[in-house]
This record gives structure tokens, sequence and C-alpha cells, in this order.
């Protein structure tokens, strides 16, 4: 029941034009043309899953949080540019993003921070000028060689271990039915 509820919650929730849009239908069954330019927005809105035309542009966006536009898999047309965009880390899931939905639009969007990118065209933009980005990615690397080399150590170990016990067990079971052999032939020996 608390799953249908919040199946339908998340339904009727992505089919509602955000408060702060213009939203027109293009027809039953074509989706929705969303305008949300000029704004002042600083993130964007939740959007209806059936959104064909997105306009967010000239509003104060710096950033978009990864996963925020996965679900708009009908998109066709996006406008996005003249907002603040902070060329950052956090800047990279919008590039790709866009490098898959709509290329044409990532032509018009221009960093507007940090100063060493500033003005430059996202397109353009690389993984040397994400200084951050470029500073962690070793030190998470070294952290997953460390952990891969330690649970690898910790199954060779283990694979001996087995090994150990199994050769071990083989030569018990032996001694154990070598030693029956002789009491049975002791006994009937004696008899």
């Amino acid at each position: 029941a608390g799953f249908a509820i919040s199946l339908l919650f998340h339904m009727t929730q992505t089919e509602v034009c955000p408060p702060s849009c213009n939203c027109k239908s293009l027809g039953e069954m074509k989706g929705l043309h969303i305008d949300c330019s000029s704004r002042q927005l600083t993130e964007v809105p939740a959007l209806p899953v059936n959104t064909k035309r997105l306009y967010l542009q000239n509003n104060s966006l710096t950033s978009v949080p990864p996963g925020a536009l996965d679900s708009l898999r009908s998109l066709e047309e996006v406008k996005i540019f003249d907002n603040p965009w902070n060329c950052d880390c956090h800047i990279l899931y919008l590039k790709l993003w866009l490098e898959d939905v709509s290329a044409p639009s990532l032509a018009n969007i221009r960093c507007a921070t940090p100063a060493p990118v500033r003005m430059k065209p996202l397109r353009q933009l690389t993984g040397n000028e994400l200084g951050i980005c470029k500073r962690l990615l070793p030190i998470k690397c070294l952290e997953f060689f460390w952990r891969d080399l330690i649970l690898i150590a910790g199954a060779i170990i283990a694979l001996i271990l087995v090994a150990w016990a199994l050769k071990s067990s083989k030569k018990l079971v032996c001694q154990i039915n070598l030693s029956q052999c002789d009491s049975r032939e002791w006994l009937l020996g004696r008899h």
C-alpha cells in the first residue's frame, strides 16, 4: 500500500507543471512545453517526465544536481543559456547530459565562475580545468587500490587455509580408516 501511494504521489508530482513555470500541452500524448525562462530560478524545479521542450534560460542557475534531468527521456529541445554557471566539478553532470541529449544547446552555455574559465564555452571545458576534481581522483583511486589489495590478500589467505584444511582432513580420514582396519584385524585375530 505504501509503495502504491508513493508511486501515485511520484506520478502526480512529475506530471504537474512547476509553479514557477508556464506549461503548454503540445497535444494529446505529445508532451509538454515548459517555459521557466527569466524567473530568477536558482535551481531546476521538479519537471514532468513528458517534457518535450524545456526553457531555463536567463535565470540564476549555477549548477544542476546529478540525476536531476535523467527522467526527461522524451526531451527534444533545451534552452539553458544565460545563467551564471559555476564550472567546477559539479558542472560535469550537466555537460555530459547535454552532450547526450542536446549538443547544440551546449554550444550556447558559458561559464561565469571560477575566474580561469570565465566566459569559456562549457563544451570546451576539459578535465584539466576542473581543478578540484583532478585532485580528488588520485586520492579516491588510492583508497580503492588499498581496499582491493586487502580484499585480494584476504581471499588468497582464505583459499590457502581451506586447501590446508582439506589436506589435513584427508590424512585424518585415512588415519581413522587405518586404525579402524587395524582394530578389526586385531579383533578378528583374537577370536
